[in-house]
């Protein structure tokens, strides 16, 4: 497969459900249509809204500790936190704090940090983000 030119939605869902031919490209009305580059590895990446953002985070002894609630990326493009909140109710009252992303890990289809409870997570410093523009 080549690289395609539509926007990067219709990219993205084409190779994603399996189109191999035809142009998935639609057009709305009145808006211009903008042509986005996609090469068929960056369309076949990883979503991070649907395998990491909102997913549980848990401890080496299996208790749900808190949620991966955003990523930090630094200005090298790397991810260098990832935000996990503790506590709360449908994200009130949940307490946020920066995790360097090296501390979490992927086992068994799961994210662990190893050694952590819950009420470490909620003892940390609070993150706040920059609110420099």
């Amino acid at each position: 497969m080549g690289i395609r030119t539509c926007t990067l939605a219709a990219a993205i869902l084409t190779v994603g459900v399996g189109f191999a031919g035809g142009e998935a490209c639609a057009q709305v009305a009145g808006a211009q249509t903008t042509g986005v580059t996609v090469e068929r590895d960056v369309a076949l990446g990883w979503s991070a809204k649907r395998q990491i953002l909102g997913k549980p985070v848990f401890n080496d002894q299996n208790q749900r500790i808190g949620v991966i609630s955003d990523l930090i990326v630094a200005p090298d493009t790397s991810v260098s936190y990832v935000i996990v909140g503790a506590g709360g109710f449908v994200g009130l009252g949940r307490h946020d704090v920066a995790v360097p992303v090296e501390k979490l890990s992927s086992q068994d289809g799961k994210f662990v940090l190893a050694g952590a409870t819950r009420d470490q997570i909620k003892s940390m410093p609070e993150f706040e983000y920059n609110r420099q523009k």
